[in-house]
């Protein structure tokens, strides 16, 4: 992997301002190394960790419960199972929704809601 880069170049190779990755810092969840000048100089743990915190973000964590992932390995299956639990949910409620949608668009009837079919796509367990 590269060697250490500054603020910047790591913000930019994840898309993200410079400010995002200060906040992280002040939020405990980076400790990148500092230069002679006092520079932050960013290795390849903390890319890593800049990483795991868009995808924990991606996936609904909070930057509190990042932190907990992070420092309380006891709570890391806890924190991950909670969050997982609601993304299966969430996924669950979007493939609805999708159904929802391919129902309205196999409707041949004026008023789609007054079809069969597709009230039976809505309501599957009602006659």
């Amino acid at each position: 992997m590269k060697s250490s880069v500054a603020i910047g170049t790591l913000a930019g190779e994840f898309g993200l301002a410079t400010h995002v990755l200060r906040h992280w810092e002040s939020e405990g969840l980076l400790r990148p190394a500092r230069d002679s000048g006092g520079r932050r100089r960013y290795g390849d743990d903390d890319r890593f960790r800049v990483a795991v915190i868009i995808r924990a973000r991606q996936a609904g964590l909070s930057l509190p419960d990042i932190r907990a992932l992070f420092a309380a390995p006891p709570d890391r299956k806890a924190i991950i199972r909670r969050h997982q639990d609601d993304l299966k949910r969430r996924i669950a409620e979007i493939q609805a929704t999708v159904d929802f949608l391919e129902g309205g668009l196999r409707c041949t009837h004026d008023d789609f809601t007054t079809c069969p079919a597709f009230r039976k796509n809505l309501f599957p367990n009602v006659s």
